[in-house]
């Protein structure tokens, strides 16, 4: 058997991996897009490194694009396989990939019109809006804890790792005549104790651990302060400096943990009487999937529901779905809060409220997620004094705040704590994936000081036997 690492090796984004069984099953663990990367995005997410019609099964560990954002594009190549996850993962990507679909149509035809002033070739968007609701029909939901069998040779189980909505580990179990060789895929790992999903799960021991790093030489800051340090941004803000507070903020996931922090602080009568706008409609979508699937809810969100049924909302929260709406934010003058997508700030209606608001100092830019170092979102967290928006050069006057605490992935002892499930000496190979590579360096170190051993940092498309 060989695992060949197609994406996400020594970075954060484009996730694929590539197993090949001893009877020639092919079988795709996650088949994400490269994002935030420049001129270079577009040539790594059309050029795969394996041919998609020979794809037998895609098991998908969760919903972000980073990690399912070229299923419709392998769909449009000729994949016509099965793609396997959890159901809240397929309700999810129904949404995400359409969107995504949209945007590649958007870009594409505003990249055309420039090309074709210039007398130069136009493109073909990766894939369009029809190609992401033709490709559902590949997708099978499997619940959690639902061993599903492949062919009579692999095994599939997925397990709640508590990082967004249906999030999973996918736990393999592979036969190679008499001997079964058990491999795992943490997908993305989520923290411990959070406002509203469980707790990241255990899985049971395996041979091979491939094993996302994003966060392995960071600590994060403990979730008590978190909703105390929102309040304060949105305090100093629109009390204050009667501004706006702009919290770029991932569609699914962090966009539901920030509506209900402030759901929270409505009901403790600590929020000020201001307007919340949440500018995204593919926040709203996502908000009544995460409704529709409370099951995935832990126990803490499940008991206040009884006396307050619907989190996320309140009575001074709007959620934004027409352009119209959109526009007519930006020439509000009143003090708000603006949530819009996306987090790493690179697409989307967040980008038309920072161009419009990044050179206002009663303006704040609330940063509350990871934003890959060459992002729009990096380039303004780090302190840049000028930042290009949309073709324009703009100077940055408005405050700028993180929260770290909302991140969706585990920092370095809670993924620690998160594969103490495993004996040392039972477990023959780590691979640290999703992460860059000075962080996995760090966290390969970290590894071996507790004691394990044989861990592997794979490089873009490399291959190993298993």
């Amino acid at each position: 058997m060989e695992i060949k690492f197609m994406g996400a090796a020594k970075e954060v984004t484009g996730s694929k991996h590539l197993i090949t069984t001893k009877n020639g099953l092919r079988i795709l663990l996650d088949c994400g897009m490269y994002q935030g990367k420049g001129l270079e995005t577009d040539s790594m997410n059309r050029n795969l490194g394996f041919n998609p019609q020979e794809i037998d099964y895609l098991i998908l560990s969760h919903a972000h694009i980073d990690h399912s954002g070229l299923i419709p594009y392998i769909y449009r190549m000729g994949f016509n396989g099965t793609v396997l996850c959890t159901p809240a993962t397929r309700d999810l990507c129904s949404i995400l990939l359409a969107d995504a679909g949209r945007i590649q149509e958007a870009d594409t035809h505003t990249f055309n019109k420039k090309m074709r002033a210039q007398g130069k070739e136009e493109v073909e968007p990766i894939y369009t809006l029809a190609d992401a609701q033709a490709c559902m029909q590949c997708f099978i939901s499997v619940p959690y804890h639902k061993k599903f069998n492949i062919e009579g040779e692999v095994t599939v189980e997925f397990f709640d790792t508590g990082h967004i909505l249906g999030s999973s580990a996918i736990m393999l179990e592979v036969k190679e005549g008499r001997k079964k060789i058990r491999i795992c895929f943490t997908g993305d790992i989520g923290r411990y104790d959070t406002q509203i999903l469980r707790d990241p799960e255990p899985f049971p021991q395996v041979d091979y651990l491939i094993m996302e790093s994003t966060y392995g030489d960071r600590k994060h800051k403990g979730f008590d302060n978190a909703e105390q340090d929102l309040l304060q941004a949105v305090l100093d803000t629109c009390t204050k400096k009667r501004g706006k507070l702009i919290i770029p903020s991932f569609a699914i996931g962090r966009a539901q943990e920030i509506i209900y922090a402030l759901n929270r602080l409505k009901n403790k009568k600590l929020l000020p009487d201001i307007d919340v706008f949440v500018d995204s409609p593919l926040s709203v979508s996502a908000t009544n999937i995460m409704r529709i699937h409370s099951d995935c809810f832990n126990d803490t969100i499940k008991e206040r529901m009884k006396s307050d049924p619907d989190p996320f909302g309140f009575d001074k929260l709007q959620y934004i779905q027409s352009v119209e709406a959109s526009k007519a934010l930006n020439v509000r003058n009143k003090t708000c809060v603006i949530i819009s997508a996306s987090g790493m700030m690179e697409a989307g209606r967040v980008k038309h409220h920072l161009a419009n608001n990044i050179e206002n100092p009663k303006t704040t830019i609330l940063c509350v997620g990871y934003c890959s170092p060459t992002t729009l979102g990096a380039r303004i967290m780090r302190g840049d004094e000028h930042v290009s928006i949309f073709g324009h050069e703009y100077t940055v006057r408005a405050d700028l705040r993180r929260i770290d605490s909302y991140s969706a992935h585990a920092d370095y002892e809670e993924m620690m704590r998160y594969i103490s499930c495993q004996d040392k000496k039972k477990l023959k190979k780590i691979f640290l994936v999703h992460g860059e590579e000075q962080t996995q360096l760090n966290f390969s170190e970290t590894l071996h000081k507790n004691g394990f051993k044989n861990i592997e940092i794979p490089s873009f498309r490399e291959a190993y036997a298993l």
